[in-house]
C-alpha cells in the first residue's frame, strides 16, 4: 500500500468519524424530543480493484421498527375512541342522577309509587295528593334532562366529526408534502431520516382520528389503509375530504331520507368505512349509541304514561296536553319517537290533584287488557281507593290485570331511522326497565374508562418499546462517542505516521 493511499484512506476515516460524531451529538441533543428516533451514520468500503480504497460516509438512517409502530397507531386509535366515548357521555350519566342519592329514573319512580301508597293510606288528603302529583313532575324533569344530555351529546358528536374531518385533511396535506421531499432526497440519494420522522409523527396524529396501517414504498411514498380497506389520498390540497354542519335533534339520523350528512370523499359517502378513533367513536355516537339510548328514553316514558292511563289515570300525556303514544306502533310511527323530551304530568291533575285519587277517565272491561273502570264522580267518596289499588296492582305490576300480562317493551325497529335494536329486553315493570336503562347507559361510559385505561397501559408498554429499539439512549450515545474517540485517534495516528515517513522521504533526497 502507497503512501499516498494510506494517507487517503485515514482521510476517509476522519472523515466518517466526525459526521458519526456529529450525528451522536445530534442525538444527544433530541434524546428529549417527541417523535425523535435514533439516526446512525454507517460506512461503506471503498474497493480499488483488489485493493482497499477506505471508506465512504453513507447517508444518515435511522432504526425503526415498522411493525411496531403500526400497533402502536392501532392501539393510539383504540385509546383515542374511548377517551371521546368517555368524555361525551359523561353529560348523560351526570343526566341519569347520582346513584347515591336516589335520583335516577327508576328511583324517582319507584318514589312516585310509595307517594301513591301513602295516598292510598289517606285518600282524602289534598297534601298527599299534592305530594303525588309533585313526584310526577319529578320523574318528568328528569326524563327531559335526559333527553337533553342525549341530544346534546349528539350534536357534541357531530361537531365533533366536522372537527376531524379538517383535521384529517390538513393531516393529510402535511404527510402530502413530506412525501414529495422524502421521495425527491430518496431519487438523488439523500437523507430522508428527519422527513421520516416527521412523516411518522404525522401519522400518529391521523391514527387518533381514525385506525389506519402505513405501508411504505422503497421509493419513500406511502400508503394509508384504514381499518375499513379505504386508501387515505395523500392530497397537498387538504380538501379530499367534507362533512357538512347539522343540528342534531331527537329526529334526525344519519341515512336514506335523513337530514344528517355522511362523510363524504371527493363526492362519494365513505362514512361507514371509516372506522376507529375520534372519527369512526364520533360516528359511531351520532348514528348508533346515542340514538339507540333516547329510544330506551322514550320507551320508559311511553310506557309510563300508557300503564297509568289503562287503569283510569291519564297522569302523563304529551306536548299537547292529551295525547299518549299509540303502543301498538313501531317506535318510529306511534308517536315515542322523542317524547320523553315532550312529555307532562296532565294540566287537568295539576289543576285539580284529587284525581290521583279519582281517576281521568272511565276504562272498558277488556280495553288494552284492563278490566273495566268507573272514575270517581265529581262529590263522590273522598275515600275512594279503587283507582290507586289498580295503579298500585297493575301499573306497577307484570300484569294489566289478572292473568293478562303488561306489553313487552320492544327491543327492535328503534331509533329515529327504526334501524337500531335494545338488548333491555328482561324486565317487565317498569321500575325494573327504568333501572337496567339507567344501569345499561351509564355502564357503557364505564366500559369506555376501562377500555381507555387499559389501551393507555398498552400504550405506553409500547412506546416504551419503541422507545428502547429506535430512541436515543443516552448510555449507548455515550458509550458510541469513547469509540468514535478513539477511531479517530486512530485515524489521526496513521496521518501522523505517514506523514513522518513522508518527512523522512523528503530528507533523504535532499
Amino acid at each position: 500500500m502507497s503512501l499516498d493511499l494510506a494517507l487517503s484512506n485515514a482521510r476517509s476515516g476522519l472523515a466518517l468519524v466526525n459526521r458519526q460524531l456529529s450525528q451522536t451529538a445530534d442525538n444527544v441533543a433530541n434524546a428529549g424530543t417527541a417523535g425523535y428516533t435514533r439516526k446512525v451514520v454507517n460506512g461503506s468500503a471503498l474497493v480499488a480493484g483488489s485493493q482497499g480504497s477506505g471508506v465512504r460516509s453513507l447517508e444518515v438512517s435511522r432504526q425503526v421498527d415498522s411493525a411496531l409502530l403500526v400497533r402502536i397507531d392501532a392501539t393510539r386509535a383504540g385509546k383515542a375512541a374511548s377517551d371521546l366515548r368517555q368524555d361525551v357521555l359523561q353529560g348523560v350519566e351526570l343526566a341519569h342522577g347520582d346513584p347515591n342519592s336516589a335520583t335516577s329514573l327508576g328511583d324517582l319512580i319507584g318514589t312516585l309509587r310509595s307517594k301513591l301508597i301513602a295516598l292510598r293510606d289517606s285518600p282524602s288528603e289534598p297534601l298527599k295528593q299534592s305530594e303525588v302529583v309533585s313526584a310526577a313532575g319529578d320523574t318528568v324533569n328528569r326524563l327531559h334532562s335526559l333527553t337533553n344530555a342525549v341530544t346534546t351529546a349528539r350534536q357534541r358528536a357531530q361537531d365533533g366529526l366536522v372537527d376531524n374531518i379538517a383535521s384529517l385533511n390538513q393531516k393529510l396535506a402535511d404527510i402530502a408534502a413530506l412525501t414529495t421531499q422524502i421521495k425527491a432526497n430518496t431519487a438523488s440519494g439523500q437523507s430522508v431520516a428527519t422527513l421520516e420522522d416527521q412523516r411518522d409523527a404525522a401519522v400518529s396524529e391521523i391514527s387518533g382520528l381514525m385506525e389506519v396501517r402505513a405501508v411504505r414504498g422503497n421509493d419513500g411514498g406511502i400508503t394509508l389503509i384504514g381499518r375499513g380497506g379505504l386508501v387515505l389520498p395523500i392530497d397537498a390540497s387538504g380538501k379530499s375530504f367534507s362533512v357538512a354542519n347539522a343540528s342534531v335533534g331527537p329526529d334526525a339520523y344519519y341515512g336514506a331520507g335523513g337530514m344528517l350528512p355522511g362523510v363524504m370523499l371527493n363526492g362519494v359517502d365513505v362514512t361507514s368505512q371509516l372506522l376507529g378513533g375520534e372519527i369512526g367513536e364520533n360516528i359511531a355516537l351520532r348514528d348508533k349509541t346515542l340514538p339507540g339510548f333516547q329510544a330506551e328514553i322514550d320507551i320508559a316514558a311511553g310506557q309510563l304514561a300508557q300503564r297509568f292511563d289503562a287503569q283510569g289515570l291519564t297522569l302523563f300525556v304529551g306536548a299537547d296536553g292529551s295525547s299518549l303514544p299509540d303502543m301498538s306502533l313501531g317506535y318510529t310511527t306511534s308517536g315515542l319517537l322523542g317524547f320523553a323530551g315532550s312529555i307532562q304530568v296532565n294540566p287537568a291533575i295539576t289543576v285539580d290533584t284529587s284525581l290521583v285519587r279519582d281517576g281521568t277517565r272511565d276504562v272498558a272491561d277488556g280495553e288494552n287488557g284492563a278490566t273495566a273502570f268507573t272514575a270517581n264522580p265529581a262529590g263522590g267518596p273522598e275515600s275512594f281507593t279503587i283507582l290507586l289499588d289498580r295503579v298500585l296492582n297493575y301499573t306497577f305490576g307484570r300484569n294489566v290485570s289478572d292473568g293478562v300480562a303488561q306489553a313487552t317493551f320492544p327491543t327492535t325497529g328503534l331509533g329515529p331511522a327504526g334501524d337500531l335494536t335494545s338488548k333491555l329486553s328482561t324486565a317487565s315493570t317498569i321500575e325494573d326497565y327504568a333501572g337496567l336503562v339507567t344501569a345499561s347507559q351509564t355502564a357503557v361510559r364505564s366500559q369506555a374508562a376501562s377500555q381507555s385505561e387499559e389501551a393507555g397501559d398498552l400504550l405506553t408498554t409500547l412506546e416504551t418499546t419503541f422507545s428502547n429499539k429506535s430512541g436515543v439512549d443516552i448510555d449507548t450515545e455515550m458509550a458510541a462517542m469513547v469509540t468514535l474517540q478513539n477511531a479517530y485517534a486512530a485515524n489521526a495516528r496513521i496521518l501522523s505516521v505517514a506523514q513522518s515517513m513522508y518527512d523522512s522521504l523528503f530528507q533523504a533526497v535532499r
